[in-house]
């Protein structure tokens, strides 16, 4: 089989993958590869902004340090979360200086930061409720322009292998046809695992599919137990992907309400209120549903003015007024929902894995920076920060002429097609929601294990056509393996611990 030569694959086009890809030196041959569209994938969906201490008089790198240690539970890597501070504004400078990202401005011309649950400043940066695709369209932009850089558009990376040069990738395209890539440094920026879920906020596309590939290759997956379920998604129980409601408008004075449209924040968290980081705000939701007997919420903003929430919230406003509700008028239906992976690969502080020439950024990533949940905000600034040290790190390595293309024995992608994925999805994520929300179901997830368990073997035997429905499967199962193996294991320890 012969495989075309690149000097670097990235693969995935969030944030994350594109800013690497900006920064490598215009020498390098890279291959950025798409799962759908460019502009389709979680970093367009974010909405609050990035956070950052671009307001030096009433803040420093200190706080938003230790905000986000306690965020975290203090189970974050400091000396990356100081990397993730210190140099975080200077990227945020440049998106607006060289990539000519626009964020919201105070009348005087300084950024107009807002403020999020677990902030004790307001150091927000955003564009409306729309920063991500602010920032995403921006990189785009820029990107398509390299000449250094080929982007394939729907091409879903089925096999990655490895020799002592290289990684080969296997490439199965729109076409339905399979093509065959090689480089010496591969970048995964492939992003969440969020349908691995009943519920979640992420995009169709986050399926686990660059954590699995890594696990293949040996790399090691830290905390992937570690999964933020954001408390408030707009509660419709009737698609997959759960519309965000962003932290910021809890930030700008939004209350949660009870079923009894009563504001109950205050009597769990006295100081923090609804600004409490968004691990506890979940769990309060949980106890308040069991006090309660009522899984029925409302995030209420109405007692502000109606101008301000409509220039502030003008994306969220027209969403939910689709679905019947204005938010200057009456509280609206919230309800949590799976949002954010921690853990993932496991990286160092230039995002490398234990396998030389792979890294890892973005949330498919493990730097350690959000410790056992994620600070508002700090995700579009890891994507930022840690992708630049990935490309910063392989400008620094010789890479040899890769022009051409290099021979490669790999197996035929051809097999039986995988004819029941419908089922099996619905069934890993029935196993996940029922296992693992919120908080952990023990005797669940040790039946879910079973179960997963015997759908990754069948899965793994190999046998099947290598398609973009079976490697989302097939992501999807080692995944919730990978989960769930984790969960209990986390409970054996502490039993052990106590004895």
């Amino acid at each position: 089989m012969k495989f075309k030569k690149y000097d670097v694959i990235i693969v995935g086009t969030g944030i994350s993958g594109i800013y690497a890809a900006l920064n490598l030196n215009s020498s390098l041959s890279v291959l950025m590869l798409s799962k759908k569209a460019l502009e389709l994938n979680n970093s367009a969906l974010a909405q609050g902004g990035v956070a950052a201490v671009m307001d030096s008089k009433n803040d420093d790198f200190e706080l938003h340090i230790k905000d986000t240690l306690v965020a975290g539970q203090y189970k974050n890597n400091l000396e990356n979360v100081r990397t993730l501070v210190e140099q975080g504004p200077r990227d945020v400078e440049r998106l607006v200086e060289e990539y000519g990202v626009v964020f919201d401005r105070n009348e005087d011309g300084s950024l107009a930061l807002t403020l999020e649950g677990g902030h004790s400043r307001r150091r927000i940066a955003h564009h409306k409720d729309t920063t991500g695709k602010e920032i995403e369209t921006a990189l785009i932009e820029q990107v398509v322009k390299l000449k250094n850089v080929t982007v394939i558009n729907n091409s879903v990376l089925c096999r990655l292998e490895k020799d002592s040069e290289r990684f080969y990738a296997d490439v199965f395209t729109e076409s339905g046809a399979h093509e065959y890539y090689c480089a010496n440094y591969t970048v995964i920026a492939t992003g969440g695992i969020g349908r691995v879920y009943n519920y979640t906020t992420n995009s169709e596309i986050a399926t686990g599919d660059g954590i699995a590939l890594a696990y293949d290759l040996g790399a090691k997956i830290e905390h992937l137990s570690y999964v933020q379920f954001h408390p408030t998604a707009f509660a419709d129980r009737e698609h997959q992907e759960c519309f965000l409601i962003s932290e910021a408008v809890r930030g700008e004075g939004a209350y949660l309400l009870n079923c009894r449209k009563e504001r109950f924040m205050p009597g769990y968290e006295p100081e923090r209120k609804e600004l409490a980081p968004r691990d506890v705000v979940s769990k309060c939701i949980m106890e308040e549903q069991k006090k309660t007997g009522s899984d029925e919420f409302w995030l209420d903003i109405s007692h502000k003015d109606a101008d301000f929430v409509k220039s502030h919230f003008p994306m969220i406003y027209e969403k939910v007024l689709e679905k019947g509700y204005d938010m200057t008028k009456e509280p609206i239906p919230i309800y949590p929902c799976q949002h954010y992976l921690m853990g993932g690969i496991n990286v160092d502080g230039k995002g490398a894995t234990n396998i030389e020439g792979l890294y890892a950024a973005g949330e498919c990533s493990h730097t350690g920076v959000h410790g056992k949940n994620r600070l508002a905000s700090n995700s579009l600034l890891e994507a930022l920060v840690f992708s630049r040290l990935v490309a910063e790190d392989i400008n620094t390595k010789n890479i040899s002429d890769n022009d051409g293309e290099v021979e490669y024995n790999m197996t035929s992608p051809d097999g039986i097609p995988l004819e029941n994925k419908d089922e099996l999805r619905k069934e890993i994520r029935s196993i996940m929601q029922r296992s693992y929300f919120v908080y952990p179901d023990y005797d669940e997830a040790e039946k879910g294990l079973r179960r997963i368990t015997e759908l990754k073997n069948l899965l793994d035997k190999g046998g099947y056509k290598l398609t973009t429905d079976f490697t989302e499967t097939r992501s999807l199962a080692t995944v919730a393996y990978i989960i769930l193996t984790e969960i209990l294991s986390e409970k054996n320890t502490e039993r052990n611990s106590k004895k």
